[in-house]
């Protein structure tokens, strides 16, 4: 297979299960719509947990381990604070919804950019996006995508059961974020040493309780204000790893 398969399956199996769940979740009551987004929230909860595990120990030291995820959080929030990634991306889903959507309410909208931002959050920032978007690229395999593809078409499914058209559209996200980590992977995949993708992992992991926090409601925590943590994760382990030798 050519080397982006596994993104383009991904797209596929996104579009697909968001239909799915469009056709089916206007059949459900509200209750049952929230228990779907609650359960939604607990797994993400679950990945996010194993994902941000102290995954970085054996390569900075358990000592900076939280330093470099605590720094690339904060230096990482600052900068999309100051940016308002956050903002930016709501009103990208706004425009969309403008542009997709039939229905142009007030609630119908905020149902979109909600699916859409959220669906996008979930499915971009997992650690399979960012390992099995570099692998595919540096062409050691795209299966750790075709596992993450059938992963996120069930999910779609229960997304787009309980927030409706805006799931469909995050597959745009999942294009564009894992076209541009394959490409990465194609361009400067042998740079890349296994500290610094540690540091997305676990960066990632922790962005998922965010979401996680989302979908359960319990706090709408920025995370679009938090994403440029995973650039600036891999960058702090290369000054540690410097300063330790």
């Amino acid at each position: 297979m050519f080397r982006g398969f596994g993104t383009v399956l991904n797209v596929v199996t996104v579009l697909a299960g968001s239909g799915i769940g469009v056709l089916v979740g206007h059949r459900l009551p509200q209750r049952t719509r929230d228990v779907v987004t609650d359960a939604l929230g607990l797994v993400t909860l679950l990945i996010a947990a194993v994902s941000a595990a102290a995954v970085l120990a054996a390569a900075v030291g358990e000592s900076a381990t939280v330093l470099v995820v605590l720094g690339a959080l904060l230096i990482g929030g600052i900068a999309g604070s100051l940016l308002r990634i956050e903002s930016r991306l709501e009103e990208f889903g706004g425009v969309l919804q403008h542009r997709l959507a039939r229905d142009g309410d007030g609630e119908a909208r905020r149902r979109f950019i909600e699916g859409f931002l959220t669906a996008s959050l979930v499915f971009c920032v997992g650690p399979l996006t960012i390992l099995g978007s570099l692998s595919d690229g540096m062409g050691t395999g795209y299966e750790q995508l075709a596992l993450k593809a059938t992963m996120d078409g069930f999910a779609s499914v229960a997304f787009a059961a309980s927030l409706g058209w805006g799931v469909m559209a995050s597959a745009l996200a999942v294009g564009v974020v894992q076209g541009l980590l394959t490409l990465l992977g194609v361009l400067a995949g042998d740079v890349f040493g296994d500290a610094a993708i540690a540091a997305l992992t676990a960066t990632g992991g922790l962005l998922l309780v965010g979401v996680a926090l989302r979908l359960l409601r319990m706090k709408p925590l920025p995370v679009g204000d938090l994403l440029p943590a995973l650039v600036v994760a891999p960058l702090l382990v290369v000054i540690v790893t410097a300063f330790r030798t």
